[in-house]
């Protein structure tokens, strides 16, 4: 049974590098998103990470789905408190990027302006940074617990996938 955890800020490319891994590996991936949870409930992504800062149940129901999700294994987990909140993983990744890199991914893939951008990323990155702090003790900067570390500023995702599943492999036979 395998489990893979990849974190990163937002705009770090840890959801497309989990794809590319998933389909690498053949494996299954979870990819729960608060984006995803605040469409279902008909408001926006920053409206759920608001009502999350009041209501810490929203973040605790969403992490026992991942864990849940990855309990099952042969997976990939991408959320941003994967490494830290399933115990049983294989190996944990922290995925980075600059800054005005994330911003260029999210403008584009959220058809925004590169101002507003960086603005959003800035704003989630905070507000998270903040409330897992507040409601786990976890410092998304402490890196510690991370088998690897990749800057994926001039990677593709299967580049990024390939770097993952060579450090597997070479974890698998200490």
């Amino acid at each position: 049974m395998t489990i893979i955890c990849i974190s990163g800020l937002t705009g770090s490319g840890k959801n497309a590098a989990g794809e590319a891994l998933a389909k690498r590996l053949n494996l299954r991936l979870v990819s729960l998103t608060f984006k995803d949870d605040a469409k279902k409930r008909g408001i926006s992504l920053m409206q759920l990470q608001g009502a999350a800062d009041k209501d810490k149940k929203i973040d605790v129901d969403f992490d026992a789905r991942v864990v849940n999700e990855a309990s099952k294994g042969n997976c990939i987990v991408t959320t941003w408190l994967g490494p830290w909140m399933v115990k049983a993983a294989d190996l944990r990744v922290w995925i980075n990027a600059e800054e005005n890199v994330r911003a260029a991914r999210i403008a584009k893939r959220d058809g925004m302006g590169a101002k507003e951008a960086l603005e959003h990323l800035r704003m989630r990155d905070n507000d998270n940074r903040a409330r897992y702090k507040k409601y786990y003790g976890i410092g998304l900067d402490d890196h510690s617990n991370f088998d690897l570390e990749i800057d994926s500023g001039k990677l593709s995702p299967e580049e990024i996938a390939a770097l993952i599943e060579k450090a597997l492999r070479a974890k698998a036979k200490k």
